[in-house]
């Protein structure tokens, strides 16, 4: 088999995410890939410095993984992005961003199939989703349905005052949770007001404490 090159690489692991997210490979200082998505476009080109207020550039300088919201101010579009940090022998040498749109504005629903047909669930109503059987099960007092979407695609289209990915199965939503305890299996559990005990895992625990302040 001929040896892939990098870009062709990434093109394939591209392949493997939604036609909705841009990915975007910097070294330290200047983006060295990028794959737009059909969706959105943030007309990055090979060469291009890395800018000020980006999800890249706050990646690379706390060296830690960034997820958030950025506004129209950096590229002209709104983007919600994921910026990782790679290091090579402990030395850091750049980080691989996925860009996604922003969430469309005026929706303040998640539409689920149910055993009748199909509900639109307001926001505030939604606890938590989980991800199984390869699909997105969506919970509510009333309600447990069903939506088509990745886990992945409601962690950028969900408000980001009131849902936190925690676990890679999970999303919660934050006013809903009314105790938070350590746990051996997992960092925490937290525990909603139905009842239901979700974990956080190791990979989410800085990213969640951060957003909840402890």
């Amino acid at each position: 088999m001929q040896r892939l090159t990098f870009g062709s690489l990434l093109d394939v692991v591209g392949e493997l995410f939604s036609d909705e997210i841009s990915i975007a490979v910097s070294n330290t200082k200047e983006y060295i890939y990028y794959r737009p998505s059909k969706r959105i476009d943030l007309k990055i080109s090979n060469g291009d410095l890395v800018k000020e207020g980006t999800i890249a550039y706050k990646a690379l300088h706390t060296e830690q993984k960034a997820s958030e919201f950025i506004d129209r101010n950096v590229f002209g579009v709104p983007y919600h992005g994921m910026a990782v940090p790679f290091h090579n022998e402990g030395v850091l040498e750049g980080c691989v961003t996925a860009i996604y749109p922003a969430m469309t504005e005026g929706k303040s629903v998640v539409t689920v199939k149910t055993s009748d047909g199909w509900k639109p669930i307001p926001f505030n109503d939604v606890k938590y989703l989980e991800v199984k059987d390869r699909k997105t099960h969506v919970f509510t007092n009333q309600y447990v349905g069903t939506n088509k979407k990745a886990l992945q695609d409601f962690e950028y289209s969900l408000p980001r005052e009131s849902f936190i990915r925690c676990h890679r199965s999970f999303i919660v939503n934050v006013n809903h949770i009314t105790d938070i305890y350590p746990d051996t299996h997992s960092t925490f559990v937290l525990a909603m007001d139905n009842g239901t005990r979700i974990p956080v895992s190791q990979s989410y625990s800085s990213y969640f404490r951060k957003l909840l302040g402890f």
